[in-house]
Formats: structure tokens, C-alpha cells, sequence
């Protein structure tokens, strides 16, 4: 049994809501990233009081208002579905404040945290302020959304990204990885693959391994499914067909994103 690959368990947690993913200290090898997707009927609410952690709620598919303190913010979401490709929006919560959700049509809600202890201001994270940026060449090609990328100062430590990957592609390719504390050339981060395939009943291949191979799994990741990494390179193969979308959740000691490709396969940048 895979210890990197978590399946959706769904749980009732209040009338009409249900986490279907939770990646919690306790149940993985991460000490950095906490993880959660929750669904909400419509009219549904769920609350939660952050201590020393910081969220990001990404308003998945839906629509929702969020309410953190006295400040709420109404019709959040942009889509149907994440095929839908568009942007969508999203609240950065502080550590040591709360939150309410309130799903105004059938939503789908991920909740992203890492550890803080600095207390900075609530952030909405309008869906026409993420930058949308398209990497890669040939058979890696991927569209990236940056819902808190690096460059961004409003957050402590948690990055977070959507990527989308079209059929017969590769992504996180060549397979590159960022667990060395050895700045400028490499941060420590770890990280979390939430994944989904249009149409649902596809799957797509992830690789996580290490130079001295302690980890290396290889996946068969299906629609709802986390990989969790610790540590090592991380590849995601889409097969034929399918299309793979993914929110990749970050953090680590110091909040930057410098990654090291794997020498053996670092030539096929150079096409």
C-alpha cells in the first residue's frame, strides 16, 4: 500500500457538508502542508478557527460566500468545473483568526494550510488578478494558474498553484525537486498534488523518487486522489484521451520556490 497516495474518504462533518480529503500531521509524511477538500450543498455552512496555521480557501467549483471576522465576501467562484479552465478566486486567512463558508449552489471548497505565527492581513485573491502562464514545449506543455506564487507577500510560508496538462503530456517534467535547504539553488518544500481527470474515470502516472532511491513509488492516480511529497522528484504522465488538472499545495521553511531538475533527464530542456 502506497504510504504517498491518500483516496477520497468521505465524512459528514455538518448538514450537507462532507470533507472528502483531508491531509492532516497525523496522517501523512508532511510536517508543512495540511490539506482538505470539503462539498457543501447549497445553503450549507462550515466554520473552522485557525490556531497557529494559515489558509488558503480556493473556491474549487461553486459558488460561496466567506466570512472571516467581520469582513464577508460574496459569490466567490468562477466555474462549473475546473475544466472549465478559467481563473477562480480565493481568501488568504491568517493564522490565529476564523472562518465561515457558505455554499450558495453545490460547491466544492479546498482548503490549503501550513504553519505561521506571523499575523498578516486577510487577502481576496481575485480570479482576473491570477496570472495565468503556459510552460513548456512539444509533449510538456501545461497551463499554470498562480494563485500565490512566490512573488506574492501575503502569506508566510504556503504557495499554491492549478495546472492543467493535455493529453499525452507530461507535467512537473523534467522531473525536478526542491528538498535541499541550499538557497540560492534549491529550497526545501514540501508538497501536495490534488488531481482531477476530464472525463472523471480517467487516471494519470506520478513518479516520486529520490536520488538514492529510499522513496520511489510510482502511481496510478485516480480523480480525487492526493499524492503527498515529502521529498524527491515528482513527474505526472497524462495518458491519451484524458486531461489532468491539479492543485499543488507548498511550503516550507523559508517561502521560495527554487527546484533542481534531475541531471538525467535536464537535457531535454535543450531541444
Amino acid at each position: 500500500m502506497s504510504k504517498l497516495l491518500q483516496k477520497p474518504v468521505k465524512k459528514e462533518v455538518a448538514e450537507g457538508v462532507t470533507v472528502v480529503q483531508a491531509v492532516t500531521k497525523g496522517n501523512s509524511p508532511l510536517e508543512f502542508v495540511e490539506f482538505k477538500i470539503v462539498e457543501l450543498d447549497p445553503c450549507a455552512e462550515y466554520t473552522e478557527l485557525l490556531n497557529k496555521t494559515e489558509c488558503c480557501i480556493v473556491a474549487l467549483t461553486g459558488k460561496i460566500n466567506v466570512a472571516v471576522g467581520e469582513n464577508v465576501y460574496h459569490d466567490l467562484g468562477t466555474r462549473d468545473s475546473v475544466f472549465d479552465k478559467v481563473p477562480t478566486d480565493s481568501i488568504y486567512v491568517s493564522n490565529d483568526r476564523g472562518f465561515k463558508l457558505e455554499a450558495i449552489t453545490k460547491a466544492r471548497v479546498a482548503l490549503c494550510y501550513s504553519p505561521s505565527d506571523k499575523q498578516l492581513p486577510t487577502k481576496w485573491i481575485k480570479a482576473e488578478d491570477v496570472d495565468v502562464e503556459h510552460r513548456g514545449i512539444l509533449s510538456n506543455k501545461r497551463m499554470v494558474h498562480n494563485i500565490l506564487p512566490d512573488s506574492a507577500q501575503y502569506a508566510n510560508s504556503l504557495l499554491v498553484v492549478e495546472v492543467y496538462t493535455e493529453s499525452g503530456n507530461w507535467s512537473s517534467y523534467p522531473p525536478h525537486k526542491h528538498d535541499q535547504d541550499n538557497l540560492p539553488n534549491e529550497s526545501l518544500l514540501e508538497e501536495s498534488y490534488y488531481h482531477e481527470m476530464n472525463p472523471p474515470q480517467g487516471f494519470v502516472f506520478q513518479r516520486v523518487y529520490t536520488d538514492d532511491r529510499s522513496i520511489d513509488e510510482t502511481m496510478s492516480v485516480e480523480n480525487g486522489d492526493v499524492v503527498l511529497v515529502p521529498s524527491g522528484y515528482h513527474p505526472v504522465g497524462v495518458p491519451d484521451g484524458y486531461e489532468s488538472y491539479y492543485l499543488n499545495v507548498m511550503a516550507g521553511p523559508t517561502r521560495t520556490w527554487k527546484f533542481f531538475n534531475d541531471p538525467d533527464h535536464e537535457w531535454i530542456l535543450n531541444r
